[in-house]
């Protein structure tokens, strides 16, 4: 047979075309969606280039951002320094003013479904919203005014946008103001300090884990988990735990169900994070602020220098926008002069003001001081009528209000709030508290400074801005209300200094709880008798040292005639830093910004013994231990020992409290506190019941057997390959996109870290 050579034709078959035609149709489809979204992002862009009309200014104003992202905006008066950075704010952030506005008015299960309806329900518990109203009424007529123009300029953007809608409102099918018809009002600004016045002043969490672990534990074995500060003694002797049961507070055990995760139940990320948020408020533990300042004594230009580290949770955007704000002298709608401003540094969006950073001629710059401004209080209710609970002078009614949440997806839910005399009933709006508490009886209330109508907070700031030297800025800051601030500063005349500024209530002599714990609401030595005098908070001018350091440790000196809380951060930070600045005489930005970055654990080092004498048969314990016998608790993110080390005292922490406390207590204390103070105090002292039933060598050793059981998991064989970084994210979440798979990698920024808790650049695990 001869050979024969073929070439196959294309073929006819009518499913071939369709299938061509299809490819091209899909192929074109795709195209087109992506041609759509690059011009929408684009279009999405905040203007930076040309001119654009701002209705209501005075006169010509320049905005300028510089390679560094600080915003320049040089405006002919205060007025329109403030009218302009609102029209950016809301150019740039106006999905993190949008957000913002919903949680603090308990608004975001409009647009979010039922996953955040917990969060609002507390929200609109604590009342921001109206407390911002009526802080707002009782400001002077200058203030309200700055505040009234920065809205303005909020609004005069979505009047006449010169951009597309931020991407959260296209895919959320909404807009801002929708509800109200407005974008940003002067209340909100007043009510976002009273948020930033709960994040970073509360108390009340750890109040209640107190109430919560006495249902199991003694008053002794109480304060041996969540001790006073290092070298003191618990602020009150009362046996809590004898209180409790006394009064009959706890729900019945048999009722709750056992062995219950909050954290197992949640369907969606966001679940998770609106209920870790309800759970955790009330608690900045695990917050770490820095900062201090260094007399020119001691650097080597003969100048102060000051450095300051606002550790406030990280978010995509970032909780900060920095701008520099500059305008000649103005004068207010009430007559009064206001000064010139030229200031730079970090706002919030939401505030008119720049709220840590620089004028001309002085510095300042924020840490948490974290005085006891929250109290909880028990409220008995009348056997006899649920809609009483007892005072000093016998029951009264229970102030109440419906609230009614608007829930995208599915229909109005009605709620009763009440209140008492000290402020709002949390039990009703916090279902954890229903878990302990027996609510049939008592109804927990909160006394918190920051709701009182006197609160000029936003005034303080907007005064800080004119300030030209250290006493000027302490002066405007003399009627800063909440939270209080352990403020340092430093001018250009040389002079340095620290203080508290912010309210802290005076407790009765006879108060014997002192607030460290729930107290029976119907006793009148609980309330509180006042205020502490701004001249009698804690002050340093920096004279003995050169230099004052702030974080978050106790800030009064030994003799200190008045009690402002025993719920101080461990001193970790404080003395590292300590160490850092009496090294040298000759500091400077360099050396400055060295420790800012610093990542040398001192709380790791004094565990670290503890770990290195760990007995374990895995098969990698011996390698392990060779690498931890060289270990100096220096947590960088490019080695396996700080990763070895965190998942070691984690898995340590949950071997010795759980058996003692049970799973579901441990969910709810746990989150934001570490039980570290607990843990060193435990092991240091080889603490027999704690331990049990095995010795404490046993249960170190124990944990690290499951710690290198869970690392080999997720990394592999080798520990010299395992890395910190990679379990240790500087995460920014974004809300309320971070935990959609498909939009994360979008929206947030994840980026290893080095250092943990204890480090003075914080990073927590």
């Amino acid at each position: 047979m001869g050979e024969s050579n073929s070439v196959a034709k294309p073929s006819t078959s009518p499913w071939f075309k369709r299938g061509l035609h299809l490819a091209a149709a899909v192929t074109g489809m795709a195209l087109l969606a992506g041609a759509t979204l690059a011009v929408y992002g684009v279009r999405a862009q905040p203007r930076m280039d040309g001119k654009l009309v701002l209705p209501g200014l005075m006169g010509n104003v320049q905005v300028r951002r510089d390679a560094a992202d600080v915003t320049h905006i040089q405006a002919a008066s205060p007025q329109d320094a403030w009218r302009s950075l609102g029209f950016v704010h809301a150019q740039e952030r106006g999905w993190q003013l949008e957000f913002n506005r919903r949680l603090m008015q308990g608004r975001l299960s409009e647009i979010l479904g039922p996953s955040t309806l917990e969060l609002d329900k507390l929200m609109r518990a604590l009342d921001i919203h109206g407390a911002a109203h009526r802080q707002y009424q009782a400001m002077p007529a200058a203030v309200q005014q700055a505040l009234q123009i920065y809205s303005q300029g909020i609004e005069a953007f979505y009047a006449r946008p010169s951009q597309a809608r931020a991407p959260e409102f296209v895919l959320l099918g909404t807009q801002a103001g929708l509800a109200h018809g407005s974008a940003w009002e002067p209340e909100d600004t007043v009510g976002w300090a009273l948020m930033m016045a709960l994040d970073l002043g509360g108390n009340w969490g750890n109040e209640f884990a107190r109430l919560n672990l006495l249902q199991v534990l003694s008053t002794e074995q109480l304060w041996q988990l969540m001790p006073a500060y290092p070298g003191e003694q618990p602020a009150t002797s009362v046996d809590l735990a004898g209180l409790y049961r006394q009064l009959g507070v706890y729900r019945d055990e048999k009722e709750q169900s056992p062995g219950q995760r909050p954290a197992a139940q949640m369907q969606s990320a966001l679940q998770q994070w609106a209920a870790a948020a309800v759970r955790d408020m009330g608690t900045n533990d695990g917050l770490g602020s820095n900062n201090w300042v260094v007399s020119g004594s001691r650097t080597r230009s003969g100048k102060p220098l000051l450095a300051n580290d606002p550790h406030l949770g990280l978010s995509a955007p970032a909780i900060w926008y920095f701008a520099h704000l500059q305008s000649p002298e103005g004068r207010a709608s009430d007559g009064s002069s206001l000064p010139a401003l030229n200031v730079a540094g970090a706002t919030l969006p939401g505030m008119p003001f720049v709220v840590l950073g620089r004028t001309a001629e002085v510095a300042w710059g924020f840490t948490n001081t974290n005085p006891d401004v929250q109290d909880l209080y028990l409220e008995q209710i009348n056997p006899a009528d649920s809609s009483q609970y007892r005072t000093p002078t016998g029951w009264e009614k229970f102030g109440t209000r419906e609230e009614v949440f608007k829930v995208k997806g599915q229909a109005d839910v009605k709620v009763t709030l009440r209140s008492t005399r000290h402020g709002p009933v949390l039990s009703d709006a916090q279902a954890q508290y229903g878990k302990v508490l027996d609510t049939a009886r008592y109804a927990l209330a909160l006394r918190w400074a920051a709701l009182d109508t006197d609160n000029r907070t936003v005034e303080a700031g907007l005064r800080a801005n004119g300030a030209h030297t250290v006493q000027q800025l302490l002066e405007a800051f003399s009627i800063y209300h909440s939270p209080m601030q352990s403020i340092v500063a430093a001018d250009v005349q040389g002079h340095i200094g620290f203080k508290a500024a912010g309210k802290v209530p005076l407790r009765a002599a006879d108060n014997d709880l002192r607030g460290v714990a729930p107290a029976p609401g119907w006793d009148a030595r609980y309330d509180w008798q006042g205020w502490l005098d701004y001249e009698q908070t804690p002050q340093d001018d920096g004279s003995a040292r050169g230099f004052v350091v702030t974080a978050n440790q106790r800030v009064t000196a030994p003799g200190y005639a008045h009690f402002l809380t025993q719920d101080w951060s461990l001193p970790y930070r404080h003395q590292r830093i300590e160490q850092l600045l009496s090294a040298s005489d000759q500091h400077d930005a360099a050396s400055m910004a060295a420790i800012q970055n610093d990542v040398q654990s001192l709380a790791t080092q004094a565990l670290l013994p503890a770990l290195r004498k760990a007995q374990s048969g895995h098969v990698l314990a011996a390698q392990v231990l060779q690498l931890m016998a060289r270990f100096d608790g220096h947590m960088d993110k490019s080695r396996p020992e700080p990763l070895i080390f965190s998942v070691w005292v984690d898995e340590l922490t949950r071997g010795i409290v759980i058996p003692r406390i049970g799973e579901q207590r441990f969910a709810m204390a746990y989150g934001k506190r570490d039980f570290r103070a607990g843990l060193e105090g435990i092991l240091a002292r080889n603490d027999v019941w704690w331990c049990a039933p095995k010795s404490c060598a046993q249960q170190v050793g124990d944990a690290l057997t499951r710690t290198l059981d869970k690392l080999q998991a997720a990394y592999g064989p080798d520990p010299q390959r395992w890395r910190w970084g990679d379990a240790h994210p500087a995460l920014s979440a974004h809300r309320p996109f971070a935990g959609v798979a498909a939009l994360a990698p979008v929206f947030n920024v994840s980026v290893a870290s080095s250092g943990d808790s204890y480090t003075v650049n914080v990073g927590q695990y």
